[in-house]
C-alpha cells in the first residue's frame, strides 16, 4: 500500500483525488491522506512518521506556504526522506528553481494530469 499526503488549502481536492484514484483506493494500491494547511501537514507526518512515500503540497497556501513546509520536511526527514511533489497553479520559473533547490522530487501544475500522476506513484 502506498500512503500519499495530499497537502492543498482548497478543500474540494480531496473528492477529486478519491474520484480519480476511487478503482486504485478500492484495490488497496494507494491511500490518501489530506491536509489543508502545511501546518497540519507536519502533524499529519509526525503521526504517520514514515509510512507516507509521497507527499504532494500546493505551493501557494496562506500561512505556512508549501515551499516552507517543503524546506521542513527536508530537514526533519532523513531516512528515507519522502518524495515530495509540489503542486502549483502557476508554471512560473521562480517558484519551480525555489521548490528544485529545496529538494523537491518533482513539479506539477494544476490541473493535475492524473494519468501521469498516476503513472510517477507506480515507480515509487
Amino acid at each position: 500500500m502506498r500512503k500519499i499526503l495530499v497537502v492543498d488549502d482548497e478543500k474540494d481536492i480531496q473528492p477529486l483525488f478519491q474520484q480519480r484514484f476511487r478503482k486504485e483506493i478500492r484495490s488497496g494500491e494507494v491511500e490518501f491522506v489530506f491536509a489543508y494547511s502545511g501546518e497540519e501537514a507536519l502533524q499529519r507526518i509526525e503521526h504517520y512518521r514514515h509510512e507516507a512515500i509521497l507527499i504532494l503540497s500546493d505551493i501557494n497556501m496562506p500561512g505556512m506556504s508549501g515551499l516552507e513546509l517543503l524546506a521542513k520536511i527536508k530537514q526533519k526527514m532523513h531516512e528515507p526522506p519522502p518524495t515530495v511533489m509540489m503542486i502549483t497553479a502557476y508554471g512560473d520559473e521562480e517558484n519551480y528553481k525555489k521548490a528544485m533547490q529545496l529538494g523537491a522530487d518533482d513539479f506539477l501544475t494544476k490541473p493535475v494530469d492524473f494519468g501521469s500522476l498516476k503513472e510517477k506513484i507506480k515507480t515509487l
